[in-house]
């Protein structure tokens, strides 16, 4: 997992993205479709029609960073496409790589006897 600068703002675009896009094609979705800027450090999130894959366009400041990962079981949780743009924290996003629901995280399992 990379370290995530303080201050630097997740974004997830609603609904789901051509998976096919790079670079390029993911910065104009970011102008054009998040109304923001792709090298302002700041993390957007897109995911893929099966919901199993995810890219995270990220600018370092030296260069764009593009980050994939795809699910071996299951799917990520998602805004619907009304919703346009969410912002998540950068905890939510570590539940979301992990496939936790990063809407409503919970512990899944609690000891009942001490011992």
């Amino acid at each position: 997992m990379m370290a995530i600068p303080s201050g630097t703002q997740v974004w997830l675009s609603a609904g789901h993205t051509d998976m096919r896009k790079g670079f390029a094609g993911l910065a104009l979705l970011v102008q054009e479709k998040l109304a923001g800027d792709p090298h302002s450090g700041h993390l957007f999130v897109f995911r893929g029609r099966s919901g199993s894959l995810i890219k995270v366009l990220w600018h370092d400041g030296q260069g764009a960073c593009l980050f994939i990962k795809r699910l071996e079981r299951g799917r990520f949780l998602w805004p619907s496409p009304a919703d346009g743009r969410v912002s998540i924290t950068s905890a939510q996003l570590g539940y979301l790589l992990e496939g936790i629901d990063w809407r409503f995280p919970q512990k899944t399992w609690r000891p009942s006897a001490v011992g």
